[in-house]
């Protein structure tokens, strides 16, 4: 049948996750860092998700799609009350146990550059030239216990988190790898999906530099260790 449905746009998409949770039926879930309208036949065409949605990467369309079968998400919602936890799977819940650290060790600060938002990063600052830069999600500084040791000392460092701000990080850093001889980009994200938004920018924007720019992806735990590491 012909009926209006939503239309989630990849390309604006970042991942953050919002609009599934603002879909109180179920229909779209976050698969590969995208949002996906995986469940057309839960979709009831009211909209809730457009205006939670900070890239405006949702509209309205008129196509062919299956009925919306209420009953069917009456089900999967008595479902999900049953699950300790559903939604974003950056929201979730968890508490962790560490070591204590050793009494009067200090850790000097690595930060070598201000400021380090990326959105208050002047494109035409100096320390980019030459520069090995680490572009790091948020929390990742709280999570990895040796942050300023591993990752900070070094490089020029800027910080950004896909989920709350309402802003592609891709023409920002598009313009600073264009402008300056980069020596390596370090991209360091949470292991939740919504901070693929952050890779998915440098990625984006290293090949929309038309740099061959060396980019290395850390992808840190909620446990505070590093769960992955690759090389492109």
């Amino acid at each position: 049948m012909i009926r209006k449905i939503i239309h989630i746009d990849r390309d604006k998409c970042n991942g953050c996750g919002a609009c599934a949770k603002a879909c109180h039926e179920g229909a779209i879930d976050i698969v590969d860092g995208k949002a996906v309208l995986v469940r057309e036949h839960f979709c009831d065409g009211l909209g809730d998700c457009l205006p939670a949605c900070p890239m405006d990467a949702i509209s309205f369309e008129e196509r062919e799609a299956p009925a919306y079968d209420e009953a069917a998400v009456q089900r999967a919602q008595k479902l999900a009350k049953a699950k300790p936890f559903s939604g974003c799977p950056g929201m979730r819940a968890k508490q962790m146990q560490h070591r204590e650290p050793t009494p009067g060790a200090v850790c000097p600060s690595q930060l070598s550059q201000w400021p380090v938002q990326i959105k208050l990063a002047g494109v035409a600052a100096p320390y980019f030239e030459d520069a090995d830069i680490l572009i790091a999600a948020d929390c990742t500084a709280y999570a990895y216990g040796n942050f300023h040791a591993d990752f900070i000392r070094g490089r020029i460092t800027l910080i950004g988190c896909p989920k709350l701000d309402a802003v592609d990080y891709t023409e920002k850093l598009t313009a600073i790898f264009a402008s300056h001889n980069i020596r390596s980009v370090t991209v360091a994200r949470m292991e939740v999906p919504c901070c693929g938004g952050i890779e998915y920018a440098v990625q984006n924007a290293i090949a929309a530099s038309g740099k061959d720019i060396s980019c290395r992806v850390a992808v840190i735990g909620i446990d505070g260790t590093i769960l992955e590491e690759r090389v492109s």
